[in-house]
């Protein structure tokens, strides 16, 4: 399937900028499933830095902001070829070691509510693949997908405890109960394709899990399913800090709007 994408995020600041920075991972992976055939990066009243591979392999850009501006607009556009896996990812690469994946964070450290939801996956004595799968279905039993009812640095366990979240809720609570089933886990950022409409709410957000045999498998709770040629993978990390699409620092200002603008659609391949 080829998909044509355009992100846009435009910042307003409340006072004019005096210095700011701001961390990118807005570039897709070249990955097993996906190709890259083209994405750009436009900015105003910005300018690039420095662009780097992270620790994740993430493809990763430092944009200063222009001294007195008020407003900062990013925006990417490409296409890209992708293909069905069923998931499946493949080997593991990267700077880090696959331990790594094993450890928690801030975001997916796990309470009482999670020990007992892996509990009652653990008895029922699957093997690790089949584990995984219903390990997703009762995240989603359990936390009904809800605009408004969290934010970007609500824990796992705190998501479980009210039932309510979005994607980046529910694959923190995935991942982080993964790990305490011993598997290796990891957060993925990125687009998907929704059936119904080009024009998205914000980007997706869904877990990898590391299963012998298979290598990396993706899950996406919130949909109910493995990713299929809808989804294109840009970044990853241990938790959504590590794999957020801008992250910044700033000085003199502060940010008073954040809008985010996503349009994804499948194109047409020439034959």
């Amino acid at each position: 399937m080829r998909l044509a994408i355009r992100h846009t995020t435009r910042y307003s600041f409340d006072q004019p900028v005096v210095h700011a920075l701001q961390r990118l991972r807005l570039t897709p992976k070249e990955t097993q499933g996906q190709e890259i055939l083209e994405w750009t990066m436009e900015y105003e009243n910005a300018h690039t830095e420095l662009t780097y591979d992270d620790q994740h392999h993430n493809t990763t850009t430092l944009v200063g902001v222009e001294p007195g501006a008020t407003q900062v607009v990013v925006t990417c556009s490409g296409t890209v070829d992708t293909h069905d896996f069923a998931g499946v990812i493949g080997k593991h690469a990267g700077h880090l070691p696959l331990w790594t994946f094993q450890s928690q964070t801030p975001l997916t450290r796990p309470g009482a509510g999670m020990k007992a939801l892996v509990k009652g996956v653990r008895d029922e004595g699957l093997a690790p693949l089949d584990m995984l799968h219903r390990l997703s279905a009762r995240i989603l039993e359990q936390v009904e997908y809800r605009i408004g009812t969290t934010r970007v640095d609500t824990p796992a366990e705190e998501a479980l405890e009210q039932g309510k979240g979005v994607c980046q809720d529910h694959s923190h609570i995935f991942i982080g109960a993964a790990r305490l089933l011993d598997i290796p886990a990891r957060y993925v950022s990125g687009y998907l394709m929704m059936d119904d409409r080009i024009d998205q709410e914000a980007t997706h957000g869904w877990s990898e899990a590391h299963v012998e045999g298979l290598g990396w498998v993706g899950f996406d709770v919130s949909n109910g399913i493995s990713p299929d040629q809808r989804y294109v993978r840009v970044a990853t990390g241990r938790d959504y800090s590590d794999a957020a699409p801008i992250t910044g620092i700033s000085f003199g200002t502060t940010t008073q709007a954040l809008e985010v603008a996503v349009a994804v659609e499948q194109r047409q391949v020439q034959q």
